[in-house]
């Protein structure tokens, strides 16, 4: 059974920082890009931060470039977010997703979410 269970989510102040962690099981972790994505009330899922099983491909949105940084242990199949300098406008729930490219489809998955709230 595939299970994508993030945490280290909770409420932080501004200019706070937060690690995320998203423990996988059910699948080979090491042959998955792993992402962050996360979405805010009312908005789309974005991409917030993607890297290659092997750590040599690295992928940040605009808002997340400085700030955060993805990294992954595939050992311990997880994967993790580093959120420093926060803003109310990252306030979101944030998504683990796995994502093996197939020669005809590919293979996906989702976490359940962990909220992130930026507030003072």
């Amino acid at each position: 059974q595939v299970q994508l269970v993030e945490s280290g989510g909770g409420l932080v102040q501004p200019g706070g920082s937060l690690r995320l962690s998203c423990a996988a099981s059910g699948f080979t972790f090491g042959a998955y890009d792993m992402s962050w994505y996360r979405q805010a009330p009312g908005k789309e899922r974005e991409l917030v931060a993607r890297m290659s099983p092997l750590g040599g491909r690295l992928n940040y949105a605009d808002s997340a470039k400085g700030r955060f940084t993805i990294s992954r242990d595939n050992d311990k199949n997880t994967v993790y977010l580093q959120m420093n300098s926060l803003k109310p406008e990252d306030t979101a729930v944030y998504y683990c997703n796995a994502l093996r490219y197939g020669l005809r489809s590919n293979t996906g998955y989702w976490g359940q979410g962990t909220q992130v709230t930026v507030s003072s």
